[in-house]
């Protein structure tokens, strides 16, 4: 089925009104604003089993203590491999997302516009530019990886669990980008830029 504003996808996305029992619980769990729920959380709804697993890694990646790295870098290199992958919905979600931590619309947009063609150098140096380097090889050309590749990112002065996180994020949009562009699953009807809240704890999901 072609994607709607009723059904942003190509396949169908149980509404919340319709949802009960188990989908219901997670539904709860995971909206946002309004009680609007996202439509890459929607997409799971025909088999939510697979929705609290993903939901669970969202936030051990991206929004969880147990993390070092800082909540912008790691939406930075959401949006610089979501880009290798050309997942229009995550680049407009975790871009929105980058900028409202950043808060510096300047500074966002020459991120945005280095992204797009290539070249995080223009904004980046040090080890975040070698962390940007390897998610992108990562992506785009796993099969080609090397210890080599993890030398020069702990040359460059990340350590080992920064490159883990780097690696976790990176394998984490690999994954929800081909859902998302798997299912023809659009923005219509989301709210950009939200996120639930940095915790220790998988189940909260309060967006803010």
């Amino acid at each position: 089925m072609p994607a709607t504003a009723e059904n942003p996808a190509w396949i169908r996305l149980v509404p919340y009104d319709e949802s009960e029992g188990y989908l219901r619980t997670l539904y709860d769990r995971v909206k946002g604003p309004g009680g609007l729920i996202d439509n890459v959380m929607k997409a799971h709804s025909l088999r939510p089993h697979t929705m609290e697993g993903h939901s669970a890694l969202y936030k051990s990646v991206l929004h969880h203590t147990g993390n070092s790295m800082p909540v912008w870098f790691l939406e930075c290199l959401a949006v610089y491999t979501s880009l290798a992958n050309k997942c229009d919905y995550s680049v407009a979600h975790h871009f929105a997302g980058l900028s409202r931590l950043l808060q510096d619309d300047a500074r966002a947009q020459a991120i945005y516009k280095a992204f797009a063609a290539a070249k995080p150098e223009a904004v980046f140096s040090g080890k975040e530019l070698a962390l940007l380097r390897y998610v992108r090889k990562l992506t785009l050309e796993p099969q080609r990886m090397e210890e080599a590749d993890i030398l020069a990112v702990r040359e460059a002065g990340a350590t080992d669990g920064e490159i883990l996180e780097a690696n976790q994020v990176c394998a984490y949009f690999n994954y929800s980008n081909r859902l998302l562009n798997g299912l023809g699953v659009t923005t219509q009807g989301d709210i950009l830029g939200t996120s639930p809240p940095n915790t220790d704890s998988l189940d909260d999901w309060e967006h803010r």
